[in-house]
């Protein structure tokens, strides 16, 4: 199978539309159908099905896209990955979600500067999920991500920091001056809906809830009783007087990890998981 051939047919998949496919991939429908019908034959199977008035995916068709993915990535990811490798300045792309982790990456960017050898280190910010994509893309070399929010599958990662989560209320709610909430009760105030964060692929799950993008338009949903949150103890310094902040005792607690692809070989990303690691374990 040809790239070409499968960035067509995931666009296909998709869009379950060749014609949404074909402006999507900006060629002409025809051709598309035709390149579709070639990769079916020379697979000897079926992958999608088609009607008059819709295409679905067949069960083959649904491996393919799965697998498809995987192989469009790692080829991006080979190409990002070796243009950095020939850069004149080498240097690491770290990926973090914005408004995550900030004490620890701060002390982490200061001690890997002290390091005798460190490179530049580019910090992305990130919003919900997008740390783990580029990552996997190769548009990052190594991440700060949080369980159980982000999945770190097919990674190699190291735990930094595990902590618990608190329930984030308008400071003037009713039940902001209770000692603590139990999930159950966080999820059910009728007048604070839970936020609403986007999938992957943009668009948000059906709900009562805000829209919410990033922490700093959450922070600012919630002060203005719109909505509740639980988030990580370690974002108690960025909230304020706005904000009620009560423990949960029974909410699962948050592993901050950093991640790398599996396999790399890089000098300078190895440094930065040592320093990681060192600076989480109270090693000088």
């Amino acid at each position: 199978m040809e790239t070409r051939e499968l960035r067509y047919f995931v666009a296909v998949a998709e869009e379950l539309h060749f014609g949404r496919a074909a402006q999507r991939l900006l060629i002409a429908q025809p051709p598309l159908s035709r390149a579709i019908q070639r990769l079916e034959r020379r697979l000897g199977v079926l992958l999608l099905h088609r009607t008059s008035r819709a295409i679905s995916l067949t069960e083959a068709g649904s491996v393919l896209l799965q697998q498809a993915r995987l192989a469009l990535e790692a080829i991006e990811a080979a190409e990002q990955r070796t243009r950095r490798a020939g850069a004149d300045r080498p240097g690491i792309v770290l990926a973090v979600k914005t408004g995550a982790s900030r004490e620890l990456l701060s002390t982490l960017l200061d001690a890997y500067a002290a390091e005798p050898d460190a490179v530049p280190v580019e910090v992305k910010l990130c919003g919900p999920g997008e740390s783990e994509r580029l990552l996997r893309n190769g548009c990052a070399d190594v991440a700060l991500l949080l369980r159980p929010y982000d999945t770190a599958a097919g990674f190699d990662t190291e735990d930094l920091r595990t902590e618990q989560q608190i329930a984030v209320l308008p400071a003037a709610h009713p039940l902001a001056g209770r000692p603590h909430l139990s999930m159950a009760e966080l999820t059910a105030i009728p007048d604070l809906p839970l936020p609403r964060w986007p999938r992957a692929d943009g668009s948000y799950p059906e709900g009562p809830g805000p829209e919410v993008r990033d922490q700093t338009q959450l922070t600012q949903l919630i002060a203005l009783g719109r909505t509740c949150s639980l988030m990580p103890e370690s974002l108690r310094p960025q909230l304020h007087a706005d904000h009620a902040l009560l423990p949960v005792p029974d909410a699962p607690t948050v592993t901050t990890v950093i991640a790398w692809p599996p396999h790399t070989k890089s000098q300078p990303v190895a440094a930065l998981i040592r320093t990681a690691t060192s600076l989480c374990a109270g090693v000088d």
